[in-house]
């Protein structure tokens, strides 16, 4: 995954952050990850998206909270399970570009002569229930940023 091998790595480094991973190839990893997490007390929780971790993000995010832990999931569901926060593509306004593209093609148009797109709307979910229960303060100008704040 790029984000996590290339982007992530040198914006950590630009903050002065160290980076640890652990893998995940099954439910049963879980326990021996949040085991591992709980001996090296990391100051936050970066989670990617990916099927089963967002199968998981219940059970994730309780062990965020549990511990105290900010975290920050790849999936905008995750912060309304309990994650701190989310920040990615807007996934609505994503879904409605698949539709243009759709009907570009079923209207005839060869696929090769559409335009490859990445996101450009972009959203900022706050979950400030969870940012309480771990002892967080968001500042006003953050919270000010946010397209949705959960209370």
């Amino acid at each position: 995954m790029i984000e996590l091998k290339e982007v992530l790595p040198v914006a950590a480094r630009a903050l002065g952050l160290i980076i640890r991973t652990w893998e995940v190839r099954g439910t049963d990893d879980l326990d021996s990850v949040f085991a591992a997490m709980g001996k090296e007390r990391p100051h936050g929780l970066y989670v990617t998206s990916s099927p089963l971790l967002s199968t998981n993000r219940k059970r994730i995010a309780g062990f965020a909270l549990k511990s105290r832990l900010p975290m920050v999931h790849g999936s905008r569901e995750a912060a309304d399970a309990g994650g701190l926060m989310y920040y990615g593509a807007d996934v609505a306004d994503s879904y409605r570009r698949v539709a243009y593209y759709v009907d570009k093609i079923l209207k005839g148009t060869k696929p090769a002569d559409l335009p490859v797109e990445q996101p450009t709307k972009f959203e900022l979910v706050i979950n400030l229930k969870t940012a309480k229960q771990i002892g967080l303060t968001i500042p006003p100008n953050v919270l000010a940023r946010a397209d949705r704040v959960i209370r």
